[in-house]
Order: structure tokens, then sequence, then C-alpha cells
């Protein structure tokens, strides 16, 4: 059901009985293959988007058509709906990296539920306040940690919080894509990879990653953070 899939979803906790059900009946759920582009920089905003899995790249081109890769998303992860607040033109492209299920509803509904409902308006804003505190921790990252512990802290982001036991990710097969999301070499990428294999326990296995605890990763990834823990308390934050 989707009014189940979007109350899953933290973003979408206050929002009303009304949303929920015109999203039932407006909601678009469609498998696409790798390779397809969902939307372009600057294209007009009419749906938003929601991963049910599969993998999804954000990127923009530039001037000399090379890409840069602004994240690669997963199941329960958001994106497009911040260009409401960007005169209703999406702020970055979308393709599809590994085949995925996609989710999409209409961005006037998201308005409507902003506009009514000051709570979820609240949300919003608090979820756009999140991602842009991820965004200042990766570059602050690229300064005082090293490749290792950037790929850990990666990996907690795919986390839930306060997870327990045993966690398995699935990543894209394309390392070269982590590596540039990273803002890595592919072959600094996979020595890194190995590195935290070695000093956290985790287990990699092709486009698999297993951890049978979070925390040595945890301690790991971000010792040299300036809070404690920011990684893990981050979560997956919506774009």
């Amino acid at each position: 059901m989707t009014d189940t899939t979007l109350q899953k979803i933290n973003l979408f906790k206050n929002c009303s009985d009304t949303f929920f059900q015109q999203a039932e009946i407006q909601a678009n759920v469609t498998k696409h293959a790798k390779g397809k582009i969902l939307f372009l920089h600057e294209d007009e905003a009419n749906h938003f988007y929601i991963a049910r899995n599969g993998w999804v790249k954000l990127f923009r081109e530039t001037l000399d058509g090379t890409q840069a890769v602004v994240d690669i998303l997963t199941a329960g992860h958001i994106f497009g709906e911040t260009a409401i607040f960007q005169d209703n033109l999406y702020p970055y492209s979308a393709e599809v990296v590994e085949p995925a299920e996609i989710m999409s509803l209409p961005i006037t509904l998201l308005k409507a539920e902003i506009e009514n409902n000051t709570k979820f308006a609240y949300d919003m804003l608090s979820s756009m306040a999140k991602y842009r505190r991820q965004q200042d921790r990766e570059i602050e990252h690229r300064d005082i940690q090293n490749a290792p512990q950037r790929i850990g802290c990666f990996l907690l982001r795919l986390t839930k919080q306060n997870e327990e036991g045993e966690t398995i990710i699935h990543l894209p097969y394309d390392k070269m894509l982590l590596a540039s999301r990273l803002g890595m070499q592919p072959e600094t990428f996979s020595r890194a990879l190995k590195k935290l294999q070695n000093e956290t326990g985790i287990e990699v296995k092709g486009a698999t990653v297993k951890m049978q605890s979070l925390d040595q990763l945890v301690r790991y990834s971000c010792a040299a953070c300036s809070s404690e823990f920011p990684c893990k308390d981050l979560g997956t934050a919506t774009k």
C-alpha cells in the first residue's frame, strides 16, 4: 500500500490523513532499468520521488560535459522534493544506476500539505537543514578523515538509526560511481575499502557489505569528526 510506504518515512510522520489518502490515489510505482533518466537539471518539477529499491544517481553536468555526482540514493530516500523551494525546477539530474523501483507523486500534493500543515512545513525545513549539515560534514571530512573513514561514514548513512545486530548493505556494482561520490580515484577507493575491512571487521563480497555490529565502524569512522558519531545520527537524510 502506498500510504503504508509513506508512513514508514520519518519526513511524513506529521502528514494529514488527506495527504495519505490523496497519495494512495495519485502515486505511481514504476520499475526502471539501469540508465533511465528520471529528470534533468532545471526541468520543470511536476513530481517528487521515493526510491523503493535499487540505486539512483543525482548529478549535475559541468561546462566541459563531465558529471559531478551530488549523491547516490537507495531504498527509503526521497528526491526532487526541494524543487518547490527552487522556482519549481529540479536542482540536479537523476539517473537510475542499478535496476530500481521508484514511486512518483505529484509535487502539487506536497505543496498543498506544506501550505495547510504547519507541522509538516517544519519537518520539511528540518529535513533540508539535516541534509545541509551532512554536506557541511562531508566538506569537513575531506580535510580531516582518511579515505577508509570516509567510506565508513558513507556506509553509516545507509543504515537505520539505532540499528542492532547484523546489517547488510547492497552497494551499486559501479565502484567508479562510489569513488566519484566520495571524491576519490577508483584505485584509491579499492585500497581504502580493503583497509576499512581490516580495521573494522566488515565483510565485503562483490557489491554486498555485511556488518555484524555497527559499533566498531562508528568508532573507527567518526574518530576524527567534530561531533560525536555524526554520520550515524544523520542516517538516511533526504535531498
